[in-house]
């Protein structure tokens, strides 16, 4: 399987000099400080470097020992080896930045929503500038930003190991949840909206007027924006119990991220955009944008949101809700044969023979790095072989999502013997029988 090591999917090589939790001594004039974010980056850098290097050199056949150039086999194993250490040593430098990444990324969060807070005002002072003027409704709709700010502050630095504001968003796999973060974009919003209407409750003059801002909490009027965050919310809840249910039934493959991205929210776990996920993501944002606006108009009520988008939200959640039902599907070996070299005779397979193993679902989605690779096992009767990685410029030729290629070990029993694969993720194939001769 070719991996795009553009994305630094099939990446992973040791750093030269030291340990895989140091920098090493720099090679082109970079930060060597193992304690820094920037020492921490160099060393990734110029480890996956390397990797690919000599990942290339060795897919050249260049660089494996004379001793082991006569044995097609040994020479293979050599190889997959050797590239099986340096893609764990990459992943703990890949781990190790990953980590300050996510330690540096709650001040983010922290500035992203002051930011919003100062957007507020300046959007506040603008409107006021070529409108009626500064109102209570204003002062209301600041003081209610700035009572949702601080807690949210509080809560970055409460989090701050685990991406600050992000944190409550982030799934068991490491990745920006969708559902998660609509959910919680919606249950803002409503929660905006009644700090603006208890601020302004708070300042009301006389009886009549606090009985027209109770009057905005209406649930006939806002019963459309209850219903989407009633829904959102559920669709949170059902997609989290769904994915770990179908995790632990292996009808879902799911491998750990090595740190959340804003691209999660509209991709599935290889980093490929799914359909699900964006359709879910735009509806929900432009009926948030809908209701955004109503509350700017009327700010002494919850946002009046029609049901027509409220219902457009609906359809798109069920399409989501949907999508997570059918995306995924266990592992399948389909088929067994022997591997044939040019020239080979045709035969039964014996011990010591290459058998190429037919299927799908082979590398999980998101498993494409070569230390995830290098998990994959074939068990053959009583034996578990490691399935070896073939190098190939640009990535990997083996392990494949739909082929594997390994040998039959010589300790395997003659006779009908089962094979099965167990994948990056844990998750274990059917059970193929297979005739090995002597």
């Amino acid at each position: 399987m070719a991996v795009d090591t553009a994305r630094g999917g099939a990446a992973g090589t040791p750093p030269t000099g030291g340990p895989a939790g140091s920098a090493g001594p720099p090679d082109d004039g970079g930060c060597a400080c193992a304690g820094c974010p920037h020492g921490v980056r160099e060393a990734r850098r110029r480890a996956l470097a390397a990797f690919r290097r000599r990942r290339d050199e060795l897919a050249a056949g260049s660089g494996v020992p004379a001793a082991l150039a006569h044995s097609p086999g040994a020479s293979r194993q050599w190889v997959s080896d050797e590239l099986t250490q340096a893609a764990r040593a990459l992943a703990e430098h890949t781990r190790a930045e990953a980590g300050f990444r996510l330690r540096r990324l709650w001040r983010r969060t922290v500035v992203a929503v002051w930011c919003a807070v100062g957007l507020l005002v300046a959007g506040q002072a603008l409107t006021a500038a070529y409108g009626p003027g500064w109102t209570d409704a204003r002062t209301a709709g600041l003081l209610a930003a700035l009572a949702a700010a601080v807690p949210l502050t509080a809560a970055a630095r409460l989090h701050r190991e685990r991406g600050g504001v992000l944190a409550p968003l982030i799934g068991e796999d490491n990745r920006l949840s969708t559902s998660r973060t609509v959910a919680a974009a919606w249950t803002l919003l409503a929660c905006y909206a009644v700090l603006v209407l208890a601020v302004e409750l708070a300042a009301a003059d006389g009886a009549d007027e606090r009985r027209r801002l109770l009057a905005g909490l209406d649930l006939g009027r806002g019963a459309g924006l209850l219903t989407v965050l009633a829904l959102t919310c559920a669709v949170a809840v059902v997609v989290r119990r769904t994915v770990a249910l179908r995790v632990r039934t292996q009808q879902l493959q799911k491998v750990r991220a090595d740190r959340p991205r804003a691209a999660d929210l509209l991709t599935d776990d290889s980093g490929r955009g799914s359909f699900a996920d964006v359709q879910y993501v735009l509806v929900s944002g432009a009926a948030m944008v809908f209701a955004a606006v109503r509350l700017a108009g009327r700010p002494d009520q919850l946002p009046d949101l029609p049901w027509g988008p409220a219902l457009l939200v609906v359809v798109s959640a069920v399409t989501y809700l949907a999508g997570k039902y059918a995306e995924g599907g266990r592992p399948v070996i389909l088929s067994v044969v022997r591997s044939r070299e040019a020239g080979d005779l045709d035969a039964p397979i014996r011990t010591g023979d290459d058998i190429e193993i037919r299927g799908s679902g082979f590398v999980p989605p998101g498993a494409e790095e070569p230390d995830r690779l290098a998990r994959t096992t074939v068990r053959i009767g009583a034996v578990h072989v490691h399935v070896p990685l073939v190098p190939v410029t640009g990535g990997f030729a083996n392990p494949a999502d739909t082929v594997l290629t390994v040998p039959v070990p010589v300790d395997v029993e003659p006779g009908r013997v089962e094979v099965q694969v167990i994948t990056a993720a844990g998750a274990e194939t059917n059970r193929y029988l297979i005739d090995v001769l002597d």
